[in-house]
């Protein structure tokens, strides 16, 4: 259930910051709009790894590792979006690599110190 959870936080949190982050940048013209984007979908990468501390979906350790999932999967989906920008499936779609790059990155990033034992 938690992956669940940071999944989808990661996919509704990552296309929102990079819309907010684009909105905010817009004023200062072309480049700020795709610099605003970028920025804002990677501090949003961010955050939804403090918030899955937060709210015990990982542990501690795996903060960083979820993160680095997070802003490698939203770099990977500005890639599509750069690539898939005359249709709006390919942007809608692109989203769900960021919360599989925070799944991914919590799942590499558990230690034998955070596993349950077995039994």
């Amino acid at each position: 259930m938690n992956r669940v959870a940071l999944f989808f936080v990661a996919c509704i949190l990552g296309g929102a910051g990079g819309a907010v982050g684009s909105m905010a940048g817009h004023s200062f013209g072309n480049v700020g709009l795709w610099v605003g984007g970028i920025l804002g979908g990677l501090l949003a990468a961010m955050l939804v790894a403090r918030i899955a501390v937060w709210r015990r979906w990982i542990a501690r350790s795996q903060f960083w590792p979820t993160a680095m999932g997070a802003v490698l999967g939203f770099l990977a989906a500005c890639v599509v979006v750069v690539n898939t920008l005359t249709s709006p499936i390919g942007p809608i779609m692109s989203t769900l690599l960021i919360g599989a790059g925070a799944v991914l990155g919590s799942m590499l990033g558990r230690s034998r110190v955070d596993t349950p034992p077995a039994g």
